[in-house]
């Protein structure tokens, strides 16, 4: 058997030398004088720390005691002809001495079979003492700088090398040559072929195995640690943050304008219009690879020779059903929403009425793919996503250069259009250029829900810069990588867009889409009476909630003038939810400040008072409590234990805020009332990630009582109840009930601007929307399958509204028609105008 080398025993054998005495050869006590390490020239004052080519030399700090230093090559079978020090500089030892070479002979030589297997047999260092110059001359009766470091035995002269400083004694450890006639010790060997036994052949103990084992591996852990320390005091960028600086740097690079003016803006001049062939003269490729024109499969053979597409296309003509049928397919073999999504925006890029009848036909198991809750996580990786583009990107950089930009969009005269600013993107924060997502997602809802053609839609992103981190630091960003500017900045470029783009499309229908809080309220204050416009996620998310708590007030069992509401959640769409429920309750008799009193506000700091002692947002004073008589309320809990609510809404954009102590409390109030009550629950922060519980948790939490919305869609949940199962049926209480058909509507009536009846009555036509199987499933909304329904009617009545508070500017003959003949000339009219692709 191959003999196998201990390498744990020399650091052992080497912690049983008794370093701290001098050394004695023959009753000869020798002392070092003050002693320099023999070497290369070095700035450094330090010792160095000599390697050889195949077992790197080290100093061992551990054993630096009263200023001896120990070099130990650390292999078995170094070349110790060569040495390198830390610097890597090779240089070789002086000859031995006669001395040296008695010292190590009365050191290691030995006949006796335990001295083999202390000494000689075993991988245990030569001990050398290393002295300075006198003593060398000494002991050997020579100069050392009469010896060539170049190799040993040589004798030519060389000049005086210079010289390390050490402690007054130092030892030069260097590795034993293993012996090539004996194996090395604490080896295993065969005896089969003698049945001499000698010491080398007998292993010791396993207990001394072990023993030695640990010793070995302490050394060696004390060994690296000192490594460590050694090294890092002779590192002088140890105790830099290099992490830190590289951060810095990579920053600085990504900053191309750093140290540019930032308050000078140019202006676009172009030169000519852009010329596109009309849709009657296309022919070829220019009908293929326009998307509104291309039908695919579904070209009549006239229209495939008319085109010029013969050849150009699969020599086959499919029904709709078929081609809807292989999207549906190619979607499910997706792994990921993001992939099914990716697949579904190449779809609408090539074949637009493909997507939206695929997207019409489908809306339950696509609308969660177009919408939220996958839109969120698109937002966030879309300049990693990015491949071509889809809507209007409007830099701040760009401002005086607005109607420009606007005119470049290749479908004139559109009459919707959505934008953001990405400072607030569902309950992701700020995403800046990243957001304009939702701007693309909510109009293919407008056309998807509503029948609003997709040429008539324009997604529209303000990139005024970020404050998100992440973005900055991502190479890959597609937005202007600055900070936000001021408010009163931003308010300008606010000013600047709405005003060019009521010149450039006059007929255009503006909805304001996840702009942060403060910015939304102001915004749609500064423009509602002077521009068409509306907030979706005040006045959209108000009437949808609105909506869904009608139908749940009806459900309760709660008296309405019983009802009280806590709120989670102070921001633009809590605030903007509170007020559409303030009005519902004046239109039922209650003064505005009995209707207000029904309602308590909760944020991050407790309830909304107005002594709480902290400066309120200018929205939350409308809410904000009187009559808690000095009381502060911390937690939601406390505060459900004061109010006593039957009903709770969250828009926090946290997820599990309402936990099982809250929830069980809600209905304990509620319960407290009187029996058949019911509590209201609408944890209703986008996407699913950010709501605040699931629908199970709230039909377990609450006995299957609850009555539920949500604002991202959940799937029904069945308890087993003995031998049957029953179903609780979740509701989503989705913008897309309301903002299509109110944008519709005012689409239609040609509005002037968009008023607080048109809002209000879009919720109370949307609650009116249910069918008998609704109603008997205790729905509080239409079947998500039935949203284009829903929106015709909410368009219908969001039409007469517009009449009666005279912002509608049709013919009055038109109006005349319609007051003759009702709502079944009415709706005939709004079907007839919506877009229904492939039928």
């Amino acid at each position: 058997m191959k003999p196998q080398r201990n390498h744990g025993a020399p650091l052992s054998q080497l912690a049983r030398l008794r370093v701290s005495s001098p050394m004695v050869k023959g009753g000869l006590r020798t002392k070092a004088a003050k002693t320099r390490v023999l070497g290369p020239p070095h700035a450094s004052a330090t010792l160095p720390l000599l390697r050889s080519p195949s077992s790197p030399a080290h100093v061992i700090p551990e054993l630096v005691e009263a200023g001896r230093t120990l070099i130990k090559p650390n292999g078995n079978t170094a070349d110790t002809n060569t040495l390198r020090d830390s610097n890597h500089q090779a240089h070789h030892p002086l000859p031995e001495p006669s001395f040296l070479h008695t010292l190590r002979s009365g050191l290691f030589s030995s006949t006796t079979g335990s001295d083999i297997r202390k000494c000689e047999a075993s991988s245990s260092p030569l001990l050398y003492p290393l002295f300075s110059a006198s003593s060398w001359s000494a002991h050997s009766g020579s100069d050392p700088s009469s010896h060539s470091p170049s190799s040993i035995g040589q004798s030519s002269i060389s000049p005086t090398l210079p010289s390390y400083p050490v402690g007054p004694r130092c030892f030069l450890i260097l590795p034993r040559r293993p012996s090539p006639r004996r194996p090395m010790a604490f080896s295993t060997y065969s005896t089969a072929s003698s049945d001499i036994s000698t010491p080398r052949s007998i292993s010791p103990p396993s207990s001394i195995i072990s023993a030695r084992s640990s010793q070995s591996s302490v050394s060696s852990k004390r060994l690296s640690l000192s490594l460590q320390r050694r090294q890092s005091a002779l590192n002088p960028m140890s105790s830099v943050d290099i992490s830190a600086i590289e951060e810095q740097m990579k920053m600085a690079s990504l900053d191309g304008l750093r140290g540019y003016a930032q308050n000078h803006y140019g202006e676009v001049h172009q030169y000519r219009s852009t010329d596109y062939v009309p849709q009657s003269a296309a022919g070829g490729y220019q009908v293929l690879r326009e998307p509104l024109w291309n039908k695919g499969l579904s070209f009549t053979p006239e229209e495939r020779v008319s085109k010029n597409l013969t050849g150009l296309i699969p020599h086959a003509m499919e029904s709709v059903e078929t081609q809807v049928a292989r999207c549906m397919k190619v979607i499910n073999t997706r792994q990921t929403n993001i992939d099914k999504y990716l697949y579904l925006s190449s779809l609408k890029a090539t074949n637009c009425d493909l997507f939206f009848r695929v997207l019409i036909d489908n809306v339950r198991e696509l609308m969660p793919l177009v919408y939220t809750p996958t839109i969120g996580d698109v937002c966030l990786q879309y300049s990693t996503l990015y491949t071509r583009p889809e809507a209007l990107y409007i830099s701040i950089k760009q401002r005086k250069s607005i109607r420009t930009i606007l005119r470049n969009w290749p479908y004139p005269d559109p009459e919707i259009c959505v934008v953001t600013d990405g400072s607030r993107i569902l309950g992701l924060g700020d995403l800046g250029v990243n957001g304009v997502g939702i701007s693309i997602g909510k109009l293919a809802l407008y056309t998807g829900a509503a029948g609003i053609h997709p040429s008539k839609t324009l997604p529209i992103v303000l990139d005024s810069g970020t404050n998100n981190e992440t973005n900055l630091k991502d190479p890959l960003y597609l937005g202007l990588r600055a900070r936000r500017p001021s408010p009163a900045v931003a308010q300008e470029f606010m000013d600047e867009f709405m005003e060019a783009a009521a010149e450039v499309f006059p007929n255009m229908v503006v909805q304001f889409e996840d702009f942060e809080t403060e910015k939304a309220f102001a915004y749609l204050t500064r423009y509602r009476n002077k521009y068409k416009c509306f907030n979706d996620d005040i006045q959209g998310t108000g009437a949808v909630v609105l909506a869904g708590y009608i139908g749940a007030v009806n459900l309760s069992g709660v008296p309405l003038e019983e009802q009280r509401l806590v709120f989670m959640g102070a921001g633009s769409a809590g605030v903007g939810v509170a007020k559409q429920m303030v009005e519902y309750y004046t239109r039922r008799g209650l003064s505005e400040q009995a209707a207000r009193e029904k309602f308590w506000l909760v944020d991050t700091k407790g309830l909304v008072t107005l002594d709480r002692g902290d400066k309120l947002a200018e929205h939350k004073k409308y809410f904000a409590r009187a009559d808690n008589n000095g009381h502060q309320f911390r937690t939601l809990e406390e505060v459900i234990e004061y109010v006593r609510p039957s009903a709770l809404v969250g828009l926090t954009a946290t997820f599990g805020v309402f936990t099982e102590s809250v929830v069980r409390a809600l209905k304990a109030s509620v319960d407290a009332g009187g029996a058949g009550r019911r509590p209201i629950l609408f944890p209703l922060s986008n996407p699913l990630t950010k709501a605040e519980c699931t629908f199970e948790q709230a039909v377990q939490w609450t006995d299957g009582t609850v009555i539920f919305a949500s604002g991202s869609p959940f799937a029904p949940f069945a308890v087993k109840a003995g031998d049957h199962a029953v179903t609780y049926w979740p509701n989503q209480g989705n913008n897309v009930y309301v903002f299509p058909g109110l944008g519709l509507g005012a689409i239609l009536a040609k509005v002037s601007k968009i008023t607080d009846e048109m809002v209000y009555i879009s919720a109370a036509s949307l609650s009116e929307s249910l069918n008998a199987e609704e109603i008997h499933k205790g729905l509080i909304y239409p079947n998500i399958d039935r949203v284009r329904d829903a929106s015709v009617v909410v368009a219908r009545e969001v039409m007469k509204a517009a009449r009666r508070e005279g912002v509608s500017t049709l013919p009055e003959e038109q109006w005349v028609e319609w007051e003759e003949w009702g709502d079944v000339a009415l709706t005939k009219y709004i079907k007839e105008k919506v877009y229904d692709p492939l039928k």
